[in-house]
């Protein structure tokens, strides 16, 4: 699962670069989650995931990204929607 999530950010980042410009709020709302989900992995790598995670909610948050960017950014969007899906496949 780690490395589908890890080609699903590869893609969204590609999908960035050749999108145009995104507002501020966006892109600080993404690299937020960005940098969440790399903590995660990181966290994951290095141990076993406890019981009372701290990373409740990163699904949704991907989701509610998706949701603007279906508005502002319809061809960055369902790259933001396959990360919170595998994200919520995760339990995370």
């Amino acid at each position: 699962m780690d490395s589908k999530l890890k080609e699903s950010l590869q893609q969204l980042h590609s999908a960035l670069e050749t999108s145009g410009p995104v507002d501020e709020e966006l892109h600080g709302l993404l690299q937020k989650l960005d940098v969440d989900i790399k903590l995660l992995m990181e966290k994951r790598a290095a141990q076993e995931q406890e019981e009372e995670s701290t990373t409740y909610g990163l699904a949704e948050r991907s989701q509610e990204l998706s949701a603007k960017f279906a508005v502002k950014h319809p061809k960055l969007e369902p790259a933001l929607r396959e990360l919170g899906e595998i994200l919520a496949n995760m339990g995370i």
